[in-house]
């Protein structure tokens, strides 16, 4: 019985003195360890939004948008289409990259698209004033943020 009773005092002495050991005392010399944190990753689109603001050329629409955009060229002549929609939206990409580059210059915009937006029956382009057109409407649908 006493050697039981001394095992039990011994096990509560060592107990009570693990406890004293890991107890929070500001005076330790030993610094606290920061719990690892993982640095977070940005989005696919805050990355492609700023890859947009750095080059110009926002990235690939979303199906809603490339339908807005085309209907918008169909509007003004559906010759500026011509049943490549992908070609359009390619162009329009650019395009975003000529008025990030330029974005004060109307007449530079309108001549870049006039030399960009061609067609089979249109091969010069559709014109100033349908050049400005196309310059609002990707302006509007692709890269309204420039």
């Amino acid at each position: 019985m006493k050697r039981t009773a001394t095992t039990v005092l011994t096990a509560l002495v060592l107990a009570a003195a693990l406890t004293a050991c890991s107890s929070d005392d500001s005076t330790d010399a030993a610094p606290k360890k920061k719990p690892l944190t993982v640095p977070s990753t940005p989005s696919p689109t805050a990355v492609a939004d700023s890859e947009a603001t750095t080059s110009g050329i926002p990235p690939k629409p979303d199906a809603a948008t490339k339908l807005g955009y085309i209907r918008a060229l169909t509007g003004i002549d559906p010759d500026i289409v011509h049943g490549k929609e992908d070609k359009a939206v390619d162009r329009g990409r650019n395009q975003c990259q000529t008025i990030h580059n330029f974005p004060k210059d109307k007449p530079k915009q309108a001549e870049m698209a006039e030399r960009r937006f061609t067609s089979p029956s249109h091969p010069e382009g559709f014109g100033q004033v349908k050049a400005a057109q196309i310059v609002e409407a990707v302006h509007t649908n692709l890269c309204p943020t420039f």
